[in-house]
């Protein structure tokens, strides 16, 4: 096979291919061919290899022998000469081609080259003899390249992320370098901070956020970390007071990530603003402790409505005897010298049971949340009854008890016995803290009006030892005291505030000069209006001995409250007939008068007992008696239920709550039975007892 190097010229037997380079040219045609920066060939017409550097040659792994001379489908797979089909065409019809693109080189694999193909001529105008082809490989730029534009993607689709991510974040995200100056500042840090990004970048974290007391830990903790690398914050979430712009401190969560890339350290702080959950943290404490209060109330009004119960019954009789016992004595012993005395104790044991009665009235008002009975009331006779009541035992104490009454206060809609009872608490409460008092002991009481806050202020103070500061917040709450066993019960202050509460007022403490406690009521200033006068009380017309108005049915368990019931009624020209149970009252009623039974013109029952209530014995009489039905009237010592309301609600039947007074049963009975005809027999008293 003839050499490209032959110096022979062109014959007509191999088509002026036998030789393409002439010898003169040799030299320089090597030189140029292994100087190129690339894979260079050339192909003449019949597709045979004339010459190639050494480049094209390591690239298709051959030696020099299996290459020059030889036909180019000897060294190339048929689908890599199929790729240069097209060009080769062009290549021989005398244009030249250049292209950038990847070639799939078979078993060499694709390669990214940059090629120019040339038609060869053996003189500027003779004819296409051969083609001359330079490739540069640009696969490995062109890898980098890719490795580039994906990692500016990379960048940028990360940084849309942080844009959609950090930029939308509820937390505050603020990115700080090692040196702690600030490099990002998110929308929810302007947010919360109140600085604008461009404000805060720039500037040292510590000078923005971080309270003065806290910085110099907070440059050691730095440092420390990057010395060491070791550190109790980072991935940790802790409480923190932060500082906004106008220099407001709030409490954040905060979390320290390090989110270093590369060789820059950086860290970011998520910091989210507590100031809600701290606000919703304390109303839900505020609503626990609310509803604590409430269910200890719950409980101080079911205690209340037992005393109440246990203290009504005995207490109708002591009033209800006095009452009578005075009565008596008025009418049989009038003007006797020696029977005053006796009717002046009857006076004084009345107005003690009736102080007694209006007490358990409040403990049943509170219990049953009913609103004060608010009439006009001078708030000045209030306090000086209250102070003169007590006033032998603060004497017998060593007490000095100083009253100070603002002159013209103006007559108030209150309800003075629940005022009344407030002001005992205090002054009970500030004896008591006095006992122990070595020297003066003194206690103050003020009564004055405030215009400016249009209320009243009552002040209860003493110079005693004062309230310590870690239960003032408890002194309030039902059954907490600091007093011995036997001596407090905790309940004084809960009810009192509850009394003052339900005037539409307060009850505070506070501290008195001279360290003592300085308790404070503060009333609304609701003047009264002039009140017509009462109308002189006209005698019953029935209340004479001898009338019969007829015979009354009594039911009740306790036979002392039974008994004076219809000593009562008796003594107001009633017959009284008198029953222990529901149960024995139907089986009296179910005896007709013609068997032997009684006509009653009104029956009185309590609302509670043990063996058939009151609103059993009316559900039966509906249907056994429904006669009498309209001329039942029940009596009640206690907190009524809600089923109890709930009856009465439903019966329309009328109530006399205990404790009460002959004067109030007379009228209970007057007006039950006002549209009853007496009958025209005589009735006896008869009663049956347990």
């Amino acid at each position: 096979m003839t050499s490209p190097l032959d110096t022979q010229e062109p014959g007509p037997a191999d088509g002026g291919n036998a030789s393409l380079v002439r010898l003169s040219d040799l030299g320089l045609f090597t030189a140029l061919f292994q100087s190129i920066p690339g894979r260079a060939v050339l192909l003449d017409s019949a597709g045979i290899c004339r010459f190639a550097n050494q480049e094209f040659m390591d690239f298709i792994g051959l030696g020099r022998d299996e290459v020059i001379d030889r036909p180019v489908q000897d060294f190339l797979e048929p689908s890599v000469l199929e790729s240069y089909a097209p060009l080769m065409e062009r290549v021989f019809g005398g244009e030249p081609v250049r292209r950038v693109a990847w070639v799939d080189y078979g078993r060499l694999g694709k390669r990214y080259l940059e090629e120019v193909i040339s038609p060869y001529r053996m003189d500027l105008t003779g004819p296409v003899v051969g083609c001359f082809g330079v490739g540069r490989d640009l696969t490995d730029m062109k890898h980098q390249e890719m490795e580039i534009v994906r990692r500016t993607q990379a960048q940028m689709e990360a940084e849309a992320y942080h844009a959609a991510i950090v930029g939308t974040a509820l937390d505050g995200i603020v990115v700080v370098d090692e040196e702690g100056t600030v490099v990002d500042f998110n929308p929810a840090a302007e947010q919360i901070f109140g600085y604008r990004k461009g404000e805060a970048i720039g500037r040292s974290i510590a000078e923005l956020l971080v309270p003065p007391e806290l910085r110099a830990a907070h440059a050691a903790g730095m440092r420390s970390y990057l010395a060491t690398g070791i550190t109790r914050l980072i991935g940790q979430r802790l409480e923190l007071p932060a500082l906004l712009a106008d220099g407001t401190r709030i409490p954040i969560e905060l979390a320290i990530t390090d989110v270093t890339r590369g060789e820059r350290r950086l860290f970011a702080a998520h910091m989210r603003d507590l100031r809600a959950a701290k606000q919703a943290e304390e109303e839900i404490k505020r609503q626990r402790n609310a509803l604590h209060q409430k269910e200890k109330l719950a409980a101080l009004g079911s205690l209340l409505a037992g005393v109440a119960h246990e203290l009504n019954n005995p207490l109708s009789v002591v009033t209800g005897q006095t009452m009578l016992l005075r009565e008596q004595v008025l009418k049989e012993a009038r003007g006797l010298p020696r029977l005053e005395k006796v009717i002046q104790r009857c006076d004084r044991i009345e107005t003690a049971a009736h102080r007694c009665a209006r007490i358990v009235r409040s403990f049943l008002d509170m219990a049953r949340q009913r609103e004060a009975e608010r009439r006009a009331t001078n708030l000045a006779d209030v306090a000086r009854e209250a102070v003169e009541l007590l006033g032998y035992n603060m004497r017998a104490s060593g007490v000095n008890v100083s009253l100070v009454i603002e002159p013209g206060l103006p007559r108030l809609m209150l309800d003075a016995g629940q005022i009344h009872q407030v002001l005992l608490n205090l002054l009970v409460n500030a004896q008591q803290a006095l006992e122990e008092k070595a020297g003066d002991r003194c206690v103050t009481v003020s009564v004055a009006a405030d215009a400016d806050r249009g209320s009243v202020l009552i002040r209860v103070g003493d110079n005693g030892p004062g309230i310590a500061e870690n239960i003032r917040s408890r002194i309030f709450d039902p059954f907490f005291t600091t007093k011995a066993q036997g001596v407090g019960t905790g309940i004084g202050l809960a009810v009192s505030r509850g009394l003052i509460e339900a005037h539409g007022g307060t009850l505070e403490l506070g501290a008195g000069p001279d360290g003592g406690a300085l308790f404070t009521i503060q009333l609304p200033l609701e003047e009264a209006a002039a009140e017509a006068p009462s109308p002189v009380p006209q005698e019953d017309a029935g209340h004479a001995v001898g009338a019969h108005l007829g015979c009354v049915l009594i039911i009740d368990d306790e036979p002392d409250i039974a008994g004076l019931l219809a000593e009562i009624a008796e003594g107001s020209g009633y017959a009284a007939v008198v029953v222990h149970s529901g149960r024995e009252a139907q089986a009296l009623l179910a005896r007709a008068p013609a068997a032997g039974g009684h006509d009653f013109a009104g029956i009185l029952c309590d609302i509670r007992m043990p063996d058939g209530d009151g609103p059993s014995l009316y559900n039966w009489l509906l249907t056994h008696r429904p006669e009498l039905s309209m001329r039942i009237g029940f009596i009640s010592g206690d907190t009524l239920g809600p089923s109890a309301g709930r009856f009465l609600a439903r019966s329309g039947c009328p109530l006399i709550e205990k404790p009460f007074t002959p004067a109030d049963v007379r009228a209970f009975l007057g007006d039950l039975i006002a549209d009853q005809v007496p009958p025209p027999e005589t009735f006896e008293t008869r009663r049956t007892e347990n």
